[in-house]
């Protein structure tokens, strides 16, 4: 465990033998937490470890069962995120908590506008707002709609309007998860500012090369106990993951590959130029029965809108659709699940599972839906499928009756999973399956696509992690600018030289033919 030296100064935040029950269960047990002015520190475990609820802890969303939390060496007992703020703790959460529809200079604002003669002065709060995201080096039109501008300058926007109160702690949870590479480094310079100004930042994130470029120290917890605190410079990063699996980082090692033997029958799946709005144009690709097919591309290359096309979600304009060798049109995702065509969508919460809804409701959802309301399911038979899916796919808490938004993201992950197979398909199109889920959980998730892939079924898995989708894949389709550029097996790729072809700009002369 790595001890600082006796010369730092006293923690900022320390947060002494947390302990938080939920039931039976225990999220937190007895753990210990310090924090320093200047300094950036990641909370780092699993799904389940007990990250979140330790930052609601800190930032007040729920109460400690048992143990302290000191700021400046002051006792706080917090009952809502208000009191924290107050205390001088902001978050900025992975889903940006901010209103689209008001302008930049609203947000920050919100909910505390400068007022004159008991009226809003909006010229004010435009003037406060353009000096809040001077600070963080952000040069914005602060009367501009929210929703104007691309999702990292909204996340810099919640970040001025955190840092706008007298903040002396930031948690940025899973800051990064929906940027680019350009955009996290702009993210990286306000983070390297902020610090400067003594402000301290907790950074929860699972991409652990980010966690290794900004953060100072790291604290690991596992099963809702600390495992330890370490100078990030002093942790390699195979000891890093072993300390947050407690097992081995060999449970990681790629998956085997094997060659599919090409007995001549059509693909379960083909299409041929394929088009939907202005970012998929003429894809062409082909899936055969048992294959897994990663996608690689940078964003903007038709990724998302190829797994849309393909599933119904999105209206083809141009193209063509086969199953088993014979024509289909695939008008809605209705369509699609009558040929047995299954999606999962990247967002998750929005367009995944239903966080109010029971465990057991998210599981037998759509297979309710497919039947109609005329048909419908008894208790018993949700209540047995939804156990045999918990089961199968070992989704913890064992709870069916439990709301989905109480799990963490690998395991509401596999309850959307669960959905989907439950419908019993023959295609899965899984875009960015484990994006904001840990090393553990994303291992899980990837084997359980092998396995799937031996059981017969045809899976296209899109991830912007190339390692990632070298280490599912039979074969890589790589996009680039709305087609696939390339088919490549994945056995014949390093991570590099994928980059490479993921990077490579298109010909002059492609660009004519096309």
């Amino acid at each position: 465990m790595y001890l600082m030296p006796a010369t730092v100064a006293p923690p900022l935040l320390e947060v002494r033998g947390a302990s938080v029950r939920f039931g039976v269960e225990s999220a937190l047990s007895g753990v210990d937490f310090l924090l320093r002015a200047g300094e950036v520190h990641s909370l780092m475990g699993e799904n389940g470890a007990g990250k979140s609820t330790l930052i609601k802890a800190i930032t007040g969303a729920l109460r400690l069962d048992s143990g302290d939390i000191l700021v400046d060496g002051v006792r706080c007992r917090f009952s809502s995120p208000a009191e924290a703020q107050a205390a001088g703790i902001s978050t900025v959460y992975q889903e940006i908590d901010l209103l689209p529809n008001l302008t930049v200079a609203e947000n920050i604002w919100l909910g505390r506008e400068p007022r004159r003669w008991g009226i809003i002065d909006h010229a004010a709060m435009r003037e406060h707002a353009a000096a809040a995201l001077s600070a963080l080096g952000v040069e914005i039109d602060p009367a501009s709609v929210l929703s104007s501008h691309p999702l990292a300058i909204q996340q810099l926007v919640a970040i001025a309007r955190a840092v706008s109160v007298d903040v002396k702690v930031l948690v940025l949870d899973e800051p990064t998860s929906s940027l680019d590479a350009d955009e996290v480094a702009e993210l990286f310079r306000v983070i390297r500012e902020l610090k400067e100004t003594g402000i301290a930042v907790v950074f929860v994130s699972h991409f652990l090369d980010q966690v290794y470029e900004i953060c100072d120290r790291v604290t690991v917890l596992r099963g809702g106990r600390l495992v330890g605190e370490y100078a990030t410079r002093e942790l390699l990063r195979i000891d890093l993951v072993e300390k947050m699996l407690g097992a081995a980082a060999a449970s990681l090692a790629p998956i085997g590959q094997r060659v599919l033997d090409d007995d001549g029958s059509p693909s379960v799946i083909s299409a041929r130029g394929i088009a939907s709005g202005p970012r998929l144009r003429e894809a062409d690709i082909d899936l055969g029965e048992g294959e897994v097919i990663g996608v690689a591309g940078l964003l903007g290359s038709g990724r998302s809108e190829l797994a849309r096309a393909l599933t119904g979600v999105d209206r083809p304009t141009t193209g063509d659709v086969t199953i088993d060798g014979q024509p289909v049109r695939l008008t809605s995702p209705r369509d699609a699940i009558a040929q047995r065509i299954a999606y999962s969508s990247e967002n998750r919460r929005t367009e995944g599972v239903i966080g109010d809804l029971s465990v057991l409701d998210n599981i037998s959802l759509a297979l309710q839906a497919q039947r109609g309301i005329f048909h419908r399911l008894s208790t018993a038979r949700r209540r047995e499928l939804a156990h045999s899916w918990v089961e199968a796919l070992h989704i913890r808490p064992t709870d069916i009756d439990r709301p989905v938004s109480t799990l963490s993201g690998g395991n509401q992950q596999k309850v959307l999973l669960a959905r989907l197979l439950a419908l019993s398909p023959r295609v899965i199109v899984l875009d960015e399956p484990t994006r904001g889920i840990d090393v553990g959980a994303k291992a899980e998730i990837q084997r359980l696509v092998g396995e799937l892939s031996d059981n017969g079924l045809s899976i296209i898995y899109i991830s912007a992690e190339l390692d990632e989708v070298l280490r599912v894949a039979h074969l890589v389709a790589v996009m680039r600018d709305g087609v696939v550029a390339q088919i490549v097996p994945a056995v014949d790729l390093t991570p590099d030289a994928l980059l490479a072809l993921v990077a490579k700009p298109e010909s002059p002369e492609a660009g004519a033919d096309d």
